[in-house]
C-alpha cells in the first residue's frame, strides 16, 4: 500500500543469462510480471536480429490459428474457453505445434476445396435441372398454342420455321440456354435486342430458390432464358454477349426424349452430390469441434512464445555468444520474486550457470509504478489519463477516493438518486466474476464497469450529502421531527404542510431546538428557500474548496520533503499557504465567526447582534483587499465582527502582498546566488539542489552494497539561462496568485450544479408525477401507473445519467485544475513491464476491435 501514496522504488539492473537459459527465464519473468526491459539495439534491424527467424514462424502459426477460429466462427462451433493459462512452451515443442496446426491447415483447406468444387457441381447441376426443366415449359406451351398471346404466336412461328427449315435445308434457326442473375436481365435484353438489331428473341423465367454461390457462400437469385437466332453469326454475337454478362451456358437437347432422359441423369447425380456433400460437411464439422477444444489454449501458447522471443531480441550477445545480456527496470522491493523466477527458469531449463543481477546505478529517471489493485485501480486511472506521476512523486490517488466522491455528491446532494447511483454500482461489485467473464465489445459498458467502484462511491455519498440536504426526489424526510409551528400545526409524520409560508427564524413559528440532521424538512415548502440554499451552499462551497486547495498545498510540502528540496519549502510552499490562508482562508473564518455572533432576533436589546447587523462576508472582504472601511446598518454599532478587525485585516493583507515578490524573486536570486558561489568553489558544485518546475529531485539507483552518492538534481540543468529561471518564476507567481482567485470562484460550481440538480428534480415532481396524484377515481390508478412510467424514465436519464455525467466531469476538472496544480506535475512515463497477462489482455482487445 506504501506505493500507492508514492510510486515504487526503481531500480535499473543488469541481467546476464546462458543463452539455453534464457528463454525459460525471460517465460518466467512473464508470468510474473515486474520487469520492463530496455532496447539495447535501437540500431539494429529488426529483421537483422538474432531470434527474427523464430518470430516469424510464432506469425505463421498464428495466421494459421486465425484461419482456424474463422473457420470454426463461419460454423457457428462454440469455443471452448476453461480459463486455464497454460505456460509457455519450450522451444522443442514448437516443432509439435507448428505440425499440428500444418496438418489441420492442410486438411481443412483440402476439405473446403473439395467441398466448394462439389458445391460448385451442385450448382451446374440444379441449374441445368432447372434449363431442362423451363425449357421444357416452353416448348410445351408452343405445342399446346396460346393464340390469343402475340408472344406464344412469335415463338409457335419462329419454332415452325425451325422444323420447316431442318425439313427443307436452306434456313437455319438454332438456340442457346443458359442461367443470369436476375438483375442483369434488363440491361442483357436491351444489349441483345440493340446488338443483333431485334434478330433475335429471348424467353426467360426466374427460379423460385435461392442458389447458393460455392465460392462466398452467399444465396443468389437467377432467371434462366432461352434465345432463338439464325445464322452463324448471331450465334457468335450471342455467345460472346452470355459471356460478357457472366451467363452460363448449357446444352439443351432439341428432342423432348433427350431432354427428359438428360433430366432423369442430372437428378441422379444430385441425389448422389448430397450424398458426398453431406459427408464433406460431416467430416469437416468433426475436425473443427476437435480444433475449437484447443484453440483457445493454442492462441496463449503461441503468443507467448512470440512475446518471448520478442524480448530476447531486445537483448545483447557477449563476445563468446553464449551469454544474453539484458537491461531492465524493476521494484527494488520486489527483486527477491525476481531472483526466484530467474532461478526456477534455470532449473527448468537444465542449466548449471546460474543467471545474474546486477543493480545499476544511472542518471535517467525511472518509470513511474504504484501497485494498484481492482479498487484503487480506477482512481488511478483518472490520474493517469491526466499524466503520469514523475518518479517518487505523491500519487493523490488515496486521497481522492474520498475527496473525489464527495464533491460529486455535494453536487449531486439527492437521497433518493444516490441510492439508485449505489444500488447499480453495487450489483456490479456483486456480479463481478460472471460480468468480467462475458468481456463485451459494448464501450460504454466497458466504461461504467471499469468505475463501477467508482459509481458505488459516488452513490453512497450522495445519499450521505441528500440527507444533509434532506432531499429526496425533491421531497423532504422528517426523520426527527420540525423544530418549525406554523399555523399552530407542527410539521410531523401525521399532519403535513399544504401551503407556502416564509420561515423566519426571528418570529415564534421557529420552536428554538434545531434539527438532529441536515436541513429541517420545513424549507421544502418555504417561500424564502431558496435564498435560504443559496447562501448555505455558496459558502459549503467556498469552504470546502479553499480547504481541498490548502490541503493540495500540504502535500507539496511532504513532496518537498521527501526530495529533500528545501529551496522550494521556503521559497514556494510558505509563500503560497501564506498567501491562501491570510486571505481566502481568513474568509471562511470571517463565515464561522458571523455564523456564531449574530442571530435572528426582533428583540430590541439583540439589535446589535440581529441579522440586520450582520455585515456582508463578500463586502467585507473586498474592502479588505482594497484597503477600505465596510460600511454598516443604520442603528449598527460597527461593521467588524470582532475587536481589532481592521488592524488584524492589514496585517493580512500586508504578508499576503509580501509574498507576491516572495515568490517572484527569492528562488531566481538564491539560484543565482549559489551558482557564483559553484563557480569560485567547484568541489562545492553537487551541493547545489537546483529548482524544479514540481520540486523534484531524484537520488541515483546504486548497485548492491555501494554507498549512497549525493543526490543529482533532476528537472533544470545548471547551464540554463538566469533569464529563463526568472521568467519560469513569474509565470508560476502569476499563475498561483490569479489561480487562488479563479479557482475560488471555480469551485462555486458546488453550489450552482446542487441548486440545478435539486431544482430540475423539483421541476420533473411538479410537473409530471404531481399530475398523475391529482387523479381521482378509477382513472387516477391507471394515471399514476403511466405518469410514474414517464416520470421514472425521465429521472433515470435525465437526473441520475445526464446530471450525474455532468457533475462527475466538474468533479474531474476540479481534482485536475484546482487540486493537482498545487502540488502535482505528472512528468513521468509509465512502468511497462513484460506481462503475460497484459500481452494476451491486448491481443483480446485488438481482435474484437
Amino acid at each position: 500500500m506504501g506505493s500507492l501514496f508514492r510510486s515504487a522504488e526503481m531500480t535499473l539492473c543488469q541481467l546476464f543469462l546462458q543463452s539455453e537459459a534464457a528463454y525459460a527465464c525471460v517465460s518466467e519473468l512473464g508470468e510474473l510480471g515486474l520487469v520492463q526491459f530496455r532496447d539495447l539495439n535501437p540500431d539494429v534491424n529488426v529483421f537483422q536480429r538474432k531470434f527474427v527467424n523464430e518470430v516469424r514462424r510464432c506469425d505463421e502459426m498464428e495466421r494459421k490459428l486465425r484461419y482456424l477460429e474463422k473457420e470454426i466462427k463461419k460454423d457457428g462451433i462454440p469455443m471452448l474457453d476453461t480459463g486455464e493459462n497454460p505456460e509457455a512452451p519450450q522451444p522443442r515443442e514448437m516443432i509439435d505445434l507448428e505440425a499440428t496446426f500444418e496438418k489441420l491447415e492442410n486438411e481443412l483447406r483440402e476439405v473446403n476445396q473439395n467441398a466448394e468444387a462439389l458445391k460448385r457441381n451442385y450448382l451446374e447441376l440444379t441449374e441445368l435441372k432447372q434449363i431442362l426443366r423451363k425449357t421444357q415449359v416452353f416448348f410445351d406451351e408452343h405445342e399446346g398454342g396460346a393464340a390469343n398471346n402475340p408472344t406464344e404466336s412469335m415463338t409457335r412461328a419462329l419454332i415452325s420455321e425451325d422444323s420447316i427449315a431442318r425439313q427443307t435445308g436452306p434456313v437455319q434457326l438454332g438456340f442457346v440456354a443458359g442461367v443470369i442473375l436476375r438483375e442483369r436481365i434488363p440491361a442483357f435484353e436491351r444489349m441483345l435486342w440493340r446488338a443483333c438489331r431485334g434478330n433475335v428473341f429471348l424467353r426467360q423465367a426466374e427460379i423460385e430458390t435461392p442458389l447458393e454461390d460455392p465460392s462466398t457462400g452467399d444465396q443468389v437469385y437467377k432467371s434462366v432464358f432461352i434465345i432463338f437466332f439464325q445464322g452463324d453469326q448471331l450465334k457468335t454475337r450471342v455467345k460472346k454477349i452470355c459471356e460478357g454478362f457472366r451467363a452460363t451456358l448449357y446444352p439443351c437437347p432439341e428432342a423432348p426424349a433427350d431432354r427428359r432422359e438428360m433430366a432423369m441423369g442430372v437428378m441422379t447425380r444430385i441425389e448422389d452430390l448430397n450424398t458426398v456433400l453431406g459427408q464433406t460437411q460431416d467430416h469437416r464439422h468433426r475436425v473443427l469441434v476437435a480444433a475449437a477444444k484447443n484453440i483457445k489454449n493454442w492462441f496463449v501458447k503461441v503468443r507467448k512464445i512470440k512475446a518471448i522471443y520478442h524480448t530476447l531480441n531486445l537483448f545483447n550477445l557477449d563476445v563468446t555468444q553464449k551469454c544474453l545480456i539484458a537491461e531492465c527496470w524493476v521494484p527494488v522491493l520486489d527483486l527477491e520474486n525476481i531472483q526466484l523466477a530467474l532461478r526456477r527458469g534455470t532449473e527448468r531449463s537444465g542449466s548449471s550457470v546460474p543467471p545474474i543481477l546486477n543493480r545499476m546505478d544511472t542518471l535517467e529517471d525511472p518509470p513511474t509504478y504504484n501497485h494498484t489493485n481492482k479498487f484503487t485501480s480506477a482512481f488511478q486511472a483518472l490520474y493517469d489519463s491526466y499524466g503520469i506521476a514523475s518518479y517518487r512523486e505523491m500519487n493523490p490517488t488515496p486521497y481522492t477516493i474520498i475527496t473525489f466522491p464527495f464533491l460529486f455528491a455535494i453536487m449531486f446532494g439527492d437521497f433518493g438518486h444516490g441510492a439508485i447511483m449505489a444500488l447499480f454500482g453495487a450489483w456490479m461489485v456483486l456480479k463481478e466474476k460472471p460480468l468480467a467473464a462475458k468481456k463485451s465489445d459494448n464501450e460504454i459498458w466497458n466504461i461504467f464497469f471499469g468505475g463501477r467502484y467508482i459509481i458505488m462511491l459516488m452513490g453512497c455519498f450522495s445519499m450521505y450529502t441528500g440527507l444533509i440536504y434532506n432531499d429526496t426526489f425533491a421531497k423532504s424526510l422528517n426523520i426527527f421531527r420540525s423544530s418549525w409551528k406554523i399555523s399552530n400545526l407542527t410539521y410531523d409524520y401525521v399532519k403535513t404542510i399544504t401551503t407556502s409560508h416564509m420561515l423566519d427564524p426571528a418570529t415564534d413559528d421557529y420552536a428554538g431546538d434545531p434539527y438532529v440532521f441536515g436541513l429541517d424538512p420545513a424549507w421544502q415548502l418555504a417561500e424564502n428557500k431558496i435564498i435560504f440554499l443559496n447562501s448555505f451552499k455558496m459558502k459549503l462551497s467556498i469552504i470546502i474548496g479553499i480547504t481541498h486547495m490548502l490541503f493540495g498545498v500540504a502535500i507539496s510540502y511532504f513532496k518537498n520533503m521527501h526530495f529533500n528540496n528545501r529551496l522550494n519549502i521556503i521559497c514556494e510552499f510558505i509563500p503560497q499557504v501564506v498567501f491562501l490562508t491570510f486571505l481566502f482562508f481568513y474568509m471562511v473564518i470571517l463565515m464561522f465567526i458571523k455564523w456564531f455572533m449574530y442571530f435572528a432576533s426582533n428583540k430590541k436589546e439583540d439589535f446589535t447582534v440581529g441579522t440586520r447587523c450582520a455585515p456582508s462576508i463578500l463586502i467585507t472582504f473586498i474592502n479588505m483587499v482594497l484597503n477600505k472601511p465596510t460600511p454598516c446598518e443604520e442603528g449598527c454599532l460597527t461593521s467588524n465582527m470582532y475587536a481589532g478587525q481592521i488592524g488584524i485585516q492589514k496585517f493580512l493583507l500586508f504578508c499576503a502582498f509580501i509574498c507576491v515578490p516572495w515568490m517572484l524573486l527569492a528562488k531566481p536570486l538564491l539560484i543565482q546566488r549559489e551558482r557564483k558561489k559553484s563557480a569560485l568553489h567547484p568541489l562545492n558544485h553537487n551541493q547545489l539542489h537546483s529548482a524544479t518546475e514540481n520540486g523534484d529531485a531524484s537520488e541515483p539507483i546504486h548497485m548492491n552494497n555501494t554507498q549512497a552518492q549525493p543526490p543529482v538534481p533532476a528537472g533544470h540543468d545548471d547551464d540554463e539561462p538566469m533569464s529563463e529561471i526568472y521568467i519560469h518564476q513569474g509565470i508560476h507567481t502569476i499563475e498561483y496568485v490569479l489561480g487562488s482567485i479563479s479557482h475560488t470562484a471555480s469551485y462555486l460550481r458546488l453550489w450552482a450544479l446542487s441548486l440545478a440538480h435539486a431544482q430540475l428534480s423539483e421541476v420533473l415532481w411538479e410537473m409530471v408525477l404531481n399530475k398523475g396524484l391529482t387523479v381521482e377515481g378509477w382513472a387516477g390508478g391507471i394515471a399514476v401507473y403511466i405518469i410514474f412510467s414517464i416520470w421514472a424514465c425521465l429521472t433515470i436519464s435525465i437526473l441520475v445519467l445526464m446530471e450525474g455525467l455532468s457533475a462527475f466531469l466538474h468533479t474531474l476538472r476540479l481534482h485536475w485544475v484546482e487540486f493537482c496544480s498545487k502540488f502535482y506535475s505528472g512528468g513521468g512515463y509509465a512502468f511497462q513491464p513484460f506481462s503475460f497477462e497484459i500481452i494476451l489482455e491486448l491481443a483480446g482487445q485488438v481482435k474484437e476491435e
